[in-house]
Protein backbone atom coordinates (compact mmCIF):
# COMPACT_ATOMS: atom_id res chain seq x y z
CA UNK A 1 0.00 0.00 0.00
CA UNK A 2 1.21 3.51 -0.75
CA UNK A 3 0.91 6.18 1.93
CA UNK A 4 -2.78 6.95 1.33
CA UNK A 5 -4.09 4.63 -1.36
CA UNK A 6 -5.06 0.97 -1.10
CA UNK A 7 -3.77 -0.80 -4.22
CA UNK A 8 -6.53 -3.28 -5.01
CA UNK A 9 -4.84 -4.59 -8.18
CA UNK A 10 -1.98 -6.08 -6.12
CA UNK A 11 -4.21 -8.95 -5.02
CA UNK A 12 -6.63 -9.08 -7.97
CA UNK A 13 -5.46 -7.93 -11.41
CA UNK A 14 -8.92 -8.63 -12.84
CA UNK A 15 -10.73 -5.91 -10.88
CA UNK A 16 -12.07 -3.46 -13.44
CA UNK A 17 -13.60 -0.87 -11.10
CA UNK A 18 -14.00 0.15 -7.46
CA UNK A 19 -15.70 2.71 -5.28
CA UNK A 20 -13.33 5.35 -3.96
CA UNK A 21 -13.09 8.83 -2.44
CA UNK A 22 -10.99 11.76 -3.65
CA UNK A 23 -8.59 12.60 -0.80
CA UNK A 24 -6.43 15.22 -2.54
CA UNK A 25 -6.06 17.20 -5.74
CA UNK A 26 -2.45 18.24 -6.29
CA UNK A 27 -1.25 21.64 -7.49
CA UNK A 28 -0.90 20.13 -10.97
CA UNK A 29 -4.42 18.74 -10.99
CA UNK A 30 -3.71 15.07 -10.25
CA UNK A 31 -6.17 13.16 -8.10
CA UNK A 32 -5.29 10.98 -5.10
CA UNK A 33 -7.91 8.38 -4.11
CA UNK A 34 -8.22 6.35 -0.93
CA UNK A 35 -8.28 3.12 -2.98
CA UNK A 36 -7.79 2.30 -6.63
CA UNK A 37 -7.74 -0.34 -9.37
CA UNK A 38 -5.46 1.88 -11.50
CA UNK A 39 -1.92 0.50 -11.82
CA UNK A 40 0.71 3.22 -11.77
CA UNK A 41 3.63 3.33 -14.21
CA UNK A 42 6.45 1.12 -12.98
CA UNK A 43 8.50 -1.97 -13.68
CA UNK A 44 8.32 -1.29 -17.42
CA UNK A 45 4.49 -1.42 -17.40
CA UNK A 46 2.54 1.74 -18.39
CA UNK A 47 0.06 3.27 -15.98
CA UNK A 48 -3.63 2.62 -16.47
CA UNK A 49 -6.06 4.94 -18.18
CA UNK A 50 -9.79 5.01 -17.53
CA UNK A 51 -12.69 6.98 -16.08
CA UNK A 52 -13.74 8.43 -12.73
CA UNK A 53 -17.53 8.69 -12.56
CA UNK A 54 -19.32 10.68 -9.85
CA UNK A 55 -22.67 12.30 -9.12
CA UNK A 56 -23.01 14.92 -11.81
CA UNK A 57 -20.27 13.92 -14.17
CA UNK A 58 -17.23 11.92 -15.18
CA UNK A 59 -13.62 12.62 -16.12
CA UNK A 60 -11.09 10.73 -18.21
CA UNK A 61 -7.80 9.63 -16.63
CA UNK A 62 -5.00 9.61 -19.19
CA UNK A 63 -2.41 7.77 -17.12
CA UNK A 64 -1.43 6.93 -13.55
CA UNK A 65 1.94 7.52 -11.87
CA UNK A 66 3.49 7.45 -8.44
CA UNK A 67 5.20 10.44 -6.87
CA UNK A 68 6.27 11.10 -3.28
CA UNK A 69 4.52 7.99 -2.04
CA UNK A 70 1.18 8.81 -3.66
CA UNK A 71 -0.63 7.25 -6.61
CA UNK A 72 -1.57 10.12 -8.93
CA UNK A 73 -4.45 9.75 -11.37
CA UNK A 74 -3.60 12.22 -14.15
CA UNK A 75 -6.72 13.61 -15.86
CA UNK A 76 -6.82 14.55 -19.51
CA UNK A 77 -6.75 18.32 -20.01
CA UNK A 78 -9.75 20.62 -20.05
CA UNK A 79 -11.97 18.80 -17.56
CA UNK A 80 -13.76 19.96 -14.41
CA UNK A 81 -12.41 17.93 -11.52
CA UNK A 82 -14.54 16.60 -8.66
CA UNK A 83 -13.70 18.28 -5.34
CA UNK A 84 -11.95 16.61 -2.42
CA UNK A 85 -14.32 14.29 -0.59
CA UNK A 86 -16.25 13.28 -3.72
CA UNK A 87 -17.30 9.65 -3.95
CA UNK A 88 -16.30 8.22 -7.34
CA UNK A 89 -16.36 4.96 -9.27
CA UNK A 90 -12.87 4.37 -10.66
CA UNK A 91 -12.92 2.20 -13.81
CA UNK A 92 -9.91 1.25 -15.91
CA UNK A 93 -9.80 0.81 -19.69
CA UNK A 94 -10.01 -2.95 -19.36
CA UNK A 95 -9.17 -4.01 -22.93
CA UNK A 96 -5.91 -2.04 -22.78
CA UNK A 97 -5.03 -3.36 -19.31
CA UNK A 98 -5.76 -6.96 -20.27
CA UNK A 99 -3.39 -6.76 -23.23
CA UNK A 100 -0.70 -5.31 -20.96
CA UNK A 101 -1.29 -8.16 -18.49
CA UNK A 102 -0.83 -10.72 -21.25
CA UNK A 103 2.34 -9.06 -22.48
CA UNK A 104 3.81 -8.68 -18.99
CA UNK A 105 3.30 -12.38 -18.32
CA UNK A 106 4.85 -13.18 -21.71
CA UNK A 107 7.95 -11.25 -20.67
CA UNK A 108 8.28 -13.45 -17.58
CA UNK A 109 8.09 -16.51 -19.84
CA UNK A 110 10.83 -15.06 -22.02
CA UNK A 111 12.95 -14.53 -18.90
CA UNK A 112 12.47 -18.19 -18.09
CA UNK A 113 13.78 -19.19 -21.51
CA UNK A 114 16.80 -16.88 -21.68
CA UNK A 115 19.31 -17.64 -18.87
CA UNK A 116 20.84 -14.16 -18.87
CA UNK A 117 20.59 -10.98 -16.82
CA UNK A 118 17.96 -8.43 -17.83
CA UNK A 119 19.28 -4.94 -18.57
CA UNK A 120 16.00 -3.26 -19.51
CA UNK A 121 12.48 -3.75 -20.74
CA UNK A 122 9.18 -2.17 -21.69
CA UNK A 123 5.66 -3.61 -21.70
CA UNK A 124 3.41 -2.55 -24.60
CA UNK A 125 -0.10 -3.44 -25.73
CA UNK A 126 1.00 -5.13 -28.96
CA UNK A 127 4.79 -5.11 -28.80
CA UNK A 128 7.09 -5.45 -25.81
CA UNK A 129 10.84 -5.77 -25.41
CA UNK A 130 13.43 -7.19 -23.05
CA UNK A 131 17.14 -6.43 -23.14
CA UNK A 132 19.56 -9.17 -22.06
CA UNK A 133 23.26 -9.21 -21.21
CA UNK A 134 23.83 -12.36 -23.24
CA UNK A 135 27.57 -12.81 -22.84
CA UNK A 136 28.48 -15.80 -25.02
CA UNK A 137 24.87 -17.00 -25.22
CA UNK A 138 23.18 -16.94 -28.63
CA UNK A 139 19.49 -16.27 -29.30
CA UNK A 140 17.42 -17.79 -32.09
CA UNK A 141 14.10 -16.07 -32.71
CA UNK A 142 12.39 -19.06 -34.33
CA UNK A 143 13.39 -21.36 -31.48
CA UNK A 144 12.31 -18.78 -28.88
CA UNK A 145 8.95 -18.28 -30.63
CA UNK A 146 8.30 -22.04 -30.56
CA UNK A 147 9.35 -22.35 -26.91
CA UNK A 148 7.24 -19.36 -25.83
CA UNK A 149 4.13 -20.66 -27.54
CA UNK A 150 4.72 -24.07 -26.00
CA UNK A 151 4.81 -22.56 -22.49
CA UNK A 152 1.65 -20.60 -23.30
CA UNK A 153 -0.16 -23.71 -24.54
CA UNK A 154 0.75 -25.59 -21.35
CA UNK A 155 -1.59 -23.13 -19.56
CA UNK A 156 0.53 -22.73 -16.44
CA UNK A 157 -1.21 -21.00 -13.50
CA UNK A 158 0.22 -17.82 -12.01
CA UNK A 159 0.18 -16.83 -8.37
CA UNK A 160 1.59 -14.04 -6.25
CA UNK A 161 3.63 -14.64 -3.11
CA UNK A 162 5.17 -12.34 -0.54
CA UNK A 163 8.56 -12.73 1.09
CA UNK A 164 10.51 -10.55 3.50
CA UNK A 165 13.38 -8.27 2.54
CA UNK A 166 15.65 -10.62 4.48
CA UNK A 167 14.48 -13.63 2.47
CA UNK A 168 15.15 -11.81 -0.79
CA UNK A 169 18.60 -10.76 0.38
CA UNK A 170 19.30 -14.43 1.13
CA UNK A 171 18.17 -15.43 -2.39
CA UNK A 172 19.67 -12.79 -4.72
CA UNK A 173 19.28 -15.09 -7.75
CA UNK A 174 15.55 -14.28 -7.73
CA UNK A 175 16.33 -10.79 -9.06
CA UNK A 176 16.83 -10.94 -12.82
CA UNK A 177 17.17 -7.21 -13.46
CA UNK A 178 20.78 -6.10 -13.32
CA UNK A 179 20.38 -2.37 -12.70
CA UNK A 180 17.01 -2.03 -10.92
CA UNK A 181 16.09 -3.53 -7.57
CA UNK A 182 12.50 -4.62 -6.90
CA UNK A 183 10.26 -2.31 -4.85
CA UNK A 184 10.31 -3.02 -1.15
CA UNK A 185 6.84 -2.55 0.27
CA UNK A 186 6.92 -2.09 4.05
CA UNK A 187 9.50 -4.84 4.43
CA UNK A 188 7.79 -7.22 1.99
CA UNK A 189 8.61 -8.20 -1.59
CA UNK A 190 5.93 -9.37 -4.01
CA UNK A 191 6.87 -12.38 -6.16
CA UNK A 192 5.11 -13.67 -9.27
CA UNK A 193 5.31 -17.44 -9.74
CA UNK A 194 4.55 -19.13 -13.06
CA UNK A 195 3.66 -22.82 -12.85
CA UNK A 196 5.49 -25.07 -10.45
CA UNK A 197 8.98 -24.30 -11.74
CA UNK A 198 8.67 -22.13 -14.88
CA UNK A 199 9.57 -18.75 -13.39
CA UNK A 200 9.74 -17.00 -10.02
CA UNK A 201 10.86 -13.41 -9.61
CA UNK A 202 9.97 -10.15 -7.86
CA UNK A 203 7.34 -8.11 -9.71
CA UNK A 204 4.81 -5.45 -8.78
CA UNK A 205 2.95 -5.57 -12.09
CA UNK A 206 -0.38 -7.02 -13.17
CA UNK A 207 -0.61 -10.50 -14.69
CA UNK A 208 -3.09 -12.97 -16.10
CA UNK A 209 -4.18 -16.06 -14.15
CA UNK A 210 -3.05 -18.71 -16.68
CA UNK A 211 -0.52 -18.55 -19.50
CA UNK A 212 -3.08 -19.94 -21.96
CA UNK A 213 -4.85 -16.58 -21.89
CA UNK A 214 -1.96 -14.94 -23.74
CA UNK A 215 -2.65 -16.50 -27.14
CA UNK A 216 -0.07 -16.79 -29.92
CA UNK A 217 3.13 -14.74 -29.71
CA UNK A 218 5.92 -14.02 -32.15
CA UNK A 219 9.51 -13.01 -31.51
CA UNK A 220 10.36 -10.13 -33.83
CA UNK A 221 13.75 -8.52 -34.27
CA UNK A 222 16.62 -9.44 -32.00
CA UNK A 223 18.62 -6.21 -32.02
CA UNK A 224 22.27 -5.67 -31.20
CA UNK A 225 22.43 -2.97 -28.52
CA UNK A 226 26.08 -3.34 -27.58
CA UNK A 227 28.88 -5.89 -27.46
CA UNK A 228 26.89 -8.29 -25.30
CA UNK A 229 23.46 -6.64 -25.09
CA UNK A 230 20.58 -7.96 -27.18
CA UNK A 231 17.05 -6.55 -27.40
CA UNK A 232 14.34 -9.16 -27.96
CA UNK A 233 11.02 -7.83 -29.32
CA UNK A 234 7.79 -9.75 -28.63
CA UNK A 235 4.59 -9.29 -30.65
CA UNK A 236 1.09 -10.28 -29.55
CA UNK A 237 -0.55 -11.91 -32.54
CA UNK A 238 -4.19 -11.88 -31.43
Amino acid sequence: MTDRTEELYRDDSYLKSCDATVVEITDRGALVLDRTVFYYTGGGQPGDSGTLTFDGGAIRIGTTIQADGDILHIPEEGQTLPPIGTKVVAEIDWDRRYRLMKMHTAMHLLCALVPCGVTGGQVGEDKSRLDFDVGEHTLDKDALTAQLNDLIAQDHPLQTLWISDTELDANPELVRTMSVQPPRNAGRIRLVKVGEAVDLQPCGGTHIAHTGEIGPLRIGKIENKGAKNRRVNIHLEA
